[in-house]
């Protein structure tokens, strides 16, 4: 059977009556131009999905649920706080996200940040996720937020994570991330400066919360580069064993 063209049915609507609407339904009838009868995968990025027909269009795309099943939270939760830079990669990082399975992605507001960091997400973030979603058929959307007052702020709201660690680029530093640290239950929060790297008064105040610094080796990373190792690195130990 041919893969199913998948749509973003937000939770709020993964109910019936079952109805796509604004950009999803535009790409649907516009650009697939589907008709009555076609069967299409539905997802609500909460591990919730089904299968249904389409029944009628107009404006907008009413459907009929065919199955649905829900796809168990994962067991190991694997969330990244990165310091704010600017726009360039940001959205082609959050697309392998997805496709990497991160859980959750926090922007702080980091010393050497770029830029004003904005109080919420915004909604073009939320489509680079469904975009990534569709491509891989992963059920679930990583959670996005904004976490104000710099490294503090962050250490406040890391409170509930099993696991902190900081990645940090001190060439005195040489405990390497090794896949064998990564089996712990619950939740898990890497650390990442912005592309300017992190001050040594923020990864002091790090270290001294309780968090585990660690290197990903001698070479200068890319901030997006060293998030998708570490997402990398998880997905290989939560999916390796």
């Amino acid at each position: 059977m041919p893969r199913l063209d998948s749509f973003y049915l937000p939770p709020g609507s993964f109910r019936a009556p079952y109805v796509l609407q604004g950009e999803e339904a535009r790409h649907l009838t516009k650009v697939l131009r589907a008709k009555p009868g076609a069967q299409i995968r539905c997802f609500d990025g909460q591990g919730r999905e089904g299968l249904f027909t389409i029944e009628s269009v107009t404006n907008t795309v009413s459907l009929r649920l065919d199955s649905e099943t829900t796809a168990p939270r994962p067991p190991l939760e694997t969330w990244l706080a990165l310091g704010w830079n600017k726009a360039a990669r940001r959205g082609w990082f959050l697309e392998k996200a997805v496709e990497l399975g991160a859980s959750g992605i926090l922007f702080w507001e980091a010393e050497r940040g770029q830029g004003a960091m904005p109080a919420s997400p915004k909604e073009s973030w939320l489509a680079q996720l469904i975009a990534g979603a569709k491509q891989c058929g992963n059920p679930w959307l990583p959670k996005l937020a904004m976490i104000p007052g710099g490294a503090p702020g962050l250490i406040a709201h890391s409170q509930p994570f099993n696991q902190r660690i900081l990645l940090w680029e001190s060439p005195g530093l040489h405990q390497p991330l090794a896949p064998n640290t990564l089996t712990a239950p619950g939740k898990r929060l890497f650390v990442l400066g912005p592309e300017g790297g992190l001050t040594n008064a923020e990864a002091s105040l790090f270290t001294e919360s309780g968090f585990t610094a660690v290197t990903l080796g001698p070479r200068a990373l890319r901030w997006e580069t060293a998030a998708l190792l570490c997402l990398g690195l998880c997905w290989w130990a939560d999916n390796g064993r």
